[in-house]
């Protein structure tokens, strides 16, 4: 084959039943954009990209990367080879530091990886860069619901507004500064609903396995894992999806995840057990963590300075292969639903936003963390 996409690291290729309404749905959604062959100069023709991952081979982040890149070959003009790189290291902030300070703005090396939010906004040591210095070039999002035990509350939940009803939820998370056990705090804490956090599960499938054995009674989780993980156990009675994370407008607008059926969006939900919107602080500071890490889950870059041409390449090239239909079948395929596509205007409105989340989002955070300022 030429120019084949090389493989550093075995992944495994998950199969199950296509959805063809919901590719075809994202395709249309998504709109037609012209092909970066036609937008953009084969500056890549004959060269290689090289694309740094900051997690080790074999998770979500890096199968996804590796998924993307065949696409992203063929559709950037010149079709490079493209060798995937996994840069682990200081919490996954080690890749966008070595990108800050190494990486030349040629257009040869660029990151695609889980956009650290949280390090930045807290001011983690162990980050160095900051991400409005880089050049955004796509990313993805990936919607988060929160899951619990039906036996969480007395009575059982008959829906997802009893967890209101719960006298204690006890929360699994990684640590007291993870991103997902701090969505679910600030999801609960919002809601009004006790709850008392277990940390040092190991991930995910850990916390997942807690939940089955009683000791844990909610959890936060992509919507991918949710259908797949989690089936059986929905399917049992056992747990029930809660909510899912969707970010909101200033007025309250949002719009609603059409492929999500079986829990409510979390605004709705809060509606639902209280007869108006969220609102607060403690709101605010989850609202702004859904943008920054459900809305822009992965997120790609290449280094400041990138001459111009290069970048529209790039930018051509990932807004081109978002919308594969190859990309999208296999995507829809293991996560259940199509990957939403974050382009260039709103990648960048979320960088901003993180460049200046309000202090009062901050001591939010902070105080759900246990995070001293």
């Amino acid at each position: 084959m030429k120019n084949p996409v090389t493989r550093r690291n075995a992944t495994t290729d998950r199969r199950s039943s296509l959805l063809p309404r919901a590719i075809a749905l994202f395709l249309a959604l998504a709109g037609g954009a012209g092909s970066a062959r036609a937008q953009s100069p084969d500056f890549y023709a004959g060269k290689t990209l090289n694309v740094l991952v900051g997690v080790q081979a074999g998770g979500t982040v890096d199968t996804l990367v590796r998924m993307y890149a065949e696409p992203l070959r063929r559709r950037l003009a010149g079709s490079p080879a493209i060798i995937v790189q996994n840069m682990t290291g200081a919490g996954s902030n080690l890749v966008f530091n070595y990108f800050a300070e190494k990486a030349a703005p040629d257009g040869l090396t660029i990151v695609y990886s889980s956009y650290q939010a949280l390090a930045q906004a807290l001011g983690d040591p162990s980050l160095r860069a900051r991400f409005e210095n880089f050049e955004f070039l796509g990313g993805i999002s990936d919607t988060r619901v929160g899951y619990a035990r039906t036996d969480v509350a007395p009575g059982g939940l008959k829906t997802p507004a009893d967890i209101v009803k719960a006298p204690n939820v006890v929360v699994g998370a990684y640590s007291n500064t993870d991103f997902e056990g701090t969505l679910s705090n600030l999801s609960l804490e919002v809601l009004g609903v006790k709850h008392q956090r277990v940390v040092g599960y190991r991930g995910g499938a850990d916390i997942f396995l807690a939940m089955q054995r009683g000791e844990v009674q909610f959890h936060n989780t992509s919507i991918g894992s949710f259908r797949t993980r989690s089936a059986a156990f929905v399917k049992s009675g056992e747990g029930t999806g809660i909510y899912y994370l969707v970010s909101t407008a200033p007025d309250g607008t949002f719009e609603k995840n059409r492929f999500i059926t079986e829990m409510p969006a979390f605004p709705d939900l809060y509606r639902q057990a209280y007869g108006k919107a969220p609102a607060g602080d403690k709101w605010d500071a989850l609202n702004w963590l859904t943008a920054q890490t459900s809305e822009l889950a992965y997120a790609a870059f290449a280094p400041r300075g990138t001459p111009p041409a290069i970048l529209q390449a790039l930018r051509a090239g990932f807004d081109d292969a978002a919308r594969d239909p190859e990309f999208v079948a296999r995507t829809v395929a293991s996560n259940g639903i199509p990957y939403n596509f974050v382009n260039v205007e709103r990648g960048r409105e979320i960088v901003r936003s993180l460049a200046s989340v309000s202090p009062g989002v901050l001591a939010a955070l902070r105080a759900t963390m246990g995070v001293q300022n």
